[in-house]
């Protein structure tokens, strides 16, 4: 199967990994919010990425003001959070592991 140059993922190495914009996540919150009953620790799963992602931008200017190198790959492991959580739950939906009911809210 050829890669479809007009689909924005088609160069990319995995159809997994991809940004994720911020209207992609709102959505994602909508999802949270109106499955917070039938899917709790998927909603809580998704809050504590989210606070890390916040954690890992907030921290990259302290870290770099007060020189602590050892923070910059935390940082960087913060801000791509959503994005490694959503490929991993990708990879394992397409395996038939779990199921993802919110893939298609970031694909």
């Amino acid at each position: 199967m050829s890669p479809d140059p007009h689909h924005p993922h088609a160069h990319s190495r995995s159809p997994h990994w991809h940004p994720i914009t911020l209207a992609q996540l709102q959505r994602v919150k909508d999802w949270r919010e109106a499955q917070r009953g039938a899917h709790p620790v998927e909603c809580q799963i998704w809050e504590a990425i989210l606070t890390v992602w916040l954690m890992g931008w907030m921290g990259w200017l302290p870290a770099y003001a007060f020189e602590a190198v050892w923070a910059y790959p935390l940082c960087v492991l913060g801000i791509l959070a959503p994005r490694l959580y959503v490929y991993m739950r990708a990879k394992a939906h397409v395996s038939g592991h779990l199921r993802c009911d919110w893939l298609e809210l970031v694909a």
